[in-house]
Formats: structure tokens, C-alpha cells, sequence
């Protein structure tokens, strides 16, 4: 019995620490500033996937000419994806599609982009957009920005 509860506490003691390392590590990604909740899909097949799969929450941050992309589960430091201002090239802008609508954020818009060719789609609030787009047209002078 005593044994049991000793293991109860003890496992009751890790979820607590998990959970506070977990949302220790999101204030410490937020504590610069210039983040925005963003889903992301990495190498997406030409023709397009409406299918929801792929998706991944995350949070991306400005960081000067990149914008580094940490996912929301997750306990690592460093950014999964790190993204270079002069190399996206924005191809087209939508609305979730069918499965996509569960998948993602339900004020959410895709843009679909090109990165170092490879195609990426990032799922935000129109407001994230507005401030994503806006970063990629501040570049300045003579970097090479397309923002279709």
C-alpha cells in the first residue's frame, strides 16, 4: 500500500514538472516578442492536400531576416524549422479545405510558399498574415521578395 503510494506520488510529481517545463519553455520562446501562432506543412506535393495530414501546431518567431518556427508539443530549445526572409517566395493564398478545417485553426489562412524549393504551407489568423506579409515586403533594398 505504501509502495503504491509512493510510485502514485512520485508519477503525479513528473506530470507536474512536465507540464511546467512545457509552459516554462513556451514563455521563455514568447519573452522576445514577435511570435504568432502558426501551423506548418512541410514539403506539400504540387497538386495540393486537402486532406489535414501534415499539419503541425506551432509558434514562429521574428528573429531579424528568419523567422524560426518551434513546435507547440514539444520540449527542445531550438526551432524546428527556421525560415530566411530572402528565400520565400508566396505562391498563393486560401482557405482551409475540406479535413484541413479540423486539422487547423478555425480563423486560419493558408499560403502556400516556396522555400529554398522546397513547398511549404503555413496555416494563420488573418492578423498573423497581415504582420507575416508586411515582414516579407519590409526586406530591404536589393533582396530579391515575391509576395504574389
Amino acid at each position: 500500500m505504501i509502495l503504491a503510494l509512493l510510485l502514485s506520488a512520485i508519477v503525479v510529481s513528473l506530470v507536474v514538472i512536465g507540464l511546467f517545463v512545457f509552459g516554462l519553455r513556451r514563455r521563455l520562446i514568447q519573452r522576445s516578442g514577435g511570435t504568432f501562432d502558426c501551423s506548418l506543412r512541410w514539403n506539400v506535393p504540387e497538386e495540393g492536400d486537402p486532406s489535414g495530414k501534415g499539419w503541425v501546431y506551432g509558434v514562429a518567431r521574428y528573429s531579424g531576416d528568419r523567422i524560426a518556427w518551434f513546435r507547440v508539443f514539444s520540449y527542445a530549445p531550438r526551432p524546428r524549422r527556421v525560415l530566411e526572409r530572402d528565400a520565400i517566395e508566396v505562391l498563393a493564398r486560401r482557405m482551409p479545405e475540406g479535413e484541413e478545417e479540423l486539422a487547423l485553426l478555425s480563423d486560419a489562412v493558408v499560403l502556400g510558399c516556396l522555400h529554398r524549393g522546397t513547398r511549404v504551407e503555413l496555416a494563420m489568423s488573418e492578423d498573423a498574415l497581415t504582420g507575416f506579409l508586411a515582414w516579407l515586403e519590409a526586406a530591404p533594398p536589393g533582396q530579391r521578395v515575391n509576395v504574389a
